[in-house]
C-alpha cells in the first residue's frame, strides 16, 4: 500500500526545505522508500505553480506519477489538471492514483484548504525505518492537510511535524 500526503505550509517557501530533507530521507539515505515527491504554491494572485522532484533512477517511473497528477489536478481545473498530470507523471498515472486508493475528495479538499501565499508538499512512499523517518521530520512544521493512511499514522506524523528540535 502506498502513503499519500499532502502537507501544507502558511508561506510559499517552506514547501520546497521540507522537500529537500524528504528527498535526502528517501533518494539519498533510503530510510524512506519514497515513490515520488512534488511542491505546489499557491501565488497570492491565485495562481498556481508545480515543482516535482526529478527522479534519481529509472526504476521510480510507474510509481512518479500519481504525485504529478494529483498536484496537476490541484493547480488546475480537473481537465486541464489531469492533461497537466499526465504530462508531468507520464504513463501509469491512473493505475499509481488507484494503487495509493485515492479518492476525488483528495484533490478537492487540499485545493480548497491551499490560500493564496501557501504551498504544499505532495509524498507518496511506502512504508520505511519509521524511527529514522520520525527523527528526520522531527520539527518541520506544516499541516497534514490530506492522507490516504490510518488516523492514528497520521496523528503520529503531525505530531513529529509540530514537535519542537530539541539540542542534539
Amino acid at each position: 500500500m502506498k502513503h499519500l500526503w499532502a502537507v501544507g505550509y502558511d508561506d510559499m517557501e517552506r514547501a520546497h526545505q521540507v522537500r529537500d530533507e524528504i528527498v535526502r530521507l528517501g533518494w539519498i539515505e533510503n530510510h524512506l522508500l519514497l515513490a515520488d515527491v512534488a511542491v505546489v504554491v499557491r501565488h497570492l494572485d491565485g495562481s498556481f505553480t508545480l515543482d516535482r522532484e526529478r527522479f534519481p533512477t529509472g526504476p521510480n517511473i510507474v510509481g512518479a506519477s500519481a504525485v504529478g497528477f494529483l498536484a496537476g489536478l490541484v493547480i488546475g481545473a480537473p481537465i486541464v489538471g489531469a492533461a497537466l498530470g499526465a504530462m508531468v507523471g507520464g504513463a501509469g498515472t491512473a493505475m499509481s492514483v488507484m494503487s495509493a486508493g485515492i479518492a476525488d475528495d483528495f484533490v478537492r479538499d487540499v485545493q480548497r484548504l491551499m490560500k493564496p501565499g501557501t504551498s504544499a508538499i505532495f509524498v507518496l512512499d511506502s512504508e520505511g525505518d519509521m524511527e529514522m523517518i520520525l527523527h528526520g521530520i522531527r520539527g518541520l512544521g506544516g499541516t497534514v492537510l490530506k492522507t490516504n493512511v490510518d488516523v492514528e499514522r497520521a496523528r503520529l506524523i503531525q505530531s513529529t511535524l509540530a514537535a519542537t528540535v530539541g539540542p542534539p
